[in-house]
């Protein structure tokens, strides 16, 4: 019996990389990778010669059957993501939750993930929180941000660039212009920024500019 190694990539500084992920990506037998183009470039870059194969949301349902009877029959694989942990808001979930299904052992590394450094950056409180990843694009967004509006722990969000002013103005709605909001963009790589102020202040910085990049939302709880 094979096994599925969990293995997380870094969200932007090819260095922010454990010895042992190295290790386990020249280890495996093949590796799955959200976007095979992406990961060669990580793997180009620390000399690991090892096959590829796409694994991402538009074929992992499909796919799924295959890699279960190849790691029943004896391979190791190594799942990776375009960046940070996969199935942490990527994909993952489905093939970790089928190899527990069938007594495939699951050995996920620890390593990055954008959520934890945004996080501590905000400077709100870190000892309690939630994680809601992408918010619905469409249906039920409206009811999780009313609900969301009551918690008392800090939330993070991941979003995408060019969404970032309509939840920041969805935040003053709900939460109020004076919700303290911390927005986090391009983590780990040269132009990284964090910026830390009442959601309606973020609002008059962000509306005029061009918003590039990986993009994590903090939102305060409610005092």
């Amino acid at each position: 019996m094979g096994k599925l190694i969990v293995i997380p990539t870094p969200v932007g500084n090819l260095e922010d990389i454990t010895l042992r992920a190295i290790r386990m990506l020249k280890e495996v037998d093949f590796i799955l990778a959200e976007d095979t183009r992406t990961s060669s470039v990580l793997l180009k870059h620390y000399q690991i010669d090892k096959r590829l194969q796409a694994y991402h949301k538009f074929n992992e349902h499909k796919s799924l059957q295959g890699f279960i009877q190849r790691m029943q029959s004896g391979e190791t694989i190594g799942l990776i993501s375009d960046a940070g942990t996969p199935s942490i808001s990527d994909p993952g979930f489905l093939l970790v939750r089928a190899c527990v299904e069938n007594g495939i052992e699951v050995e996920c590394l620890p390593g990055a993930t954008a959520l934890i450094p945004a996080l501590v950056n905000s400077g709100f409180p870190s000892d309690r929180f939630c994680f809601e990843g992408f918010l619905p694009q469409k249906k039920g967004r409206q009811k999780k941000l009313q609900l969301l509006a009551n918690e008392e722990r800090t939330i993070v969000f991941y979003e995408s660039p060019f969404r970032l002013l309509k939840l920041l103005h969805e935040i003053a709605e709900y939460f109020g212009v004076e919700r303290q909001v911390a927005v986090s963009r391009e983590l780990s790589k040269i132009y990284e920024e964090n910026l830390r102020a009442p959601v309606g202040e973020l609002i008059e910085q962000l509306k005029d500019r061009t918003i590039k990049g990986e993009i994590v939302v903090v939102i305060k709880g409610k005092e």
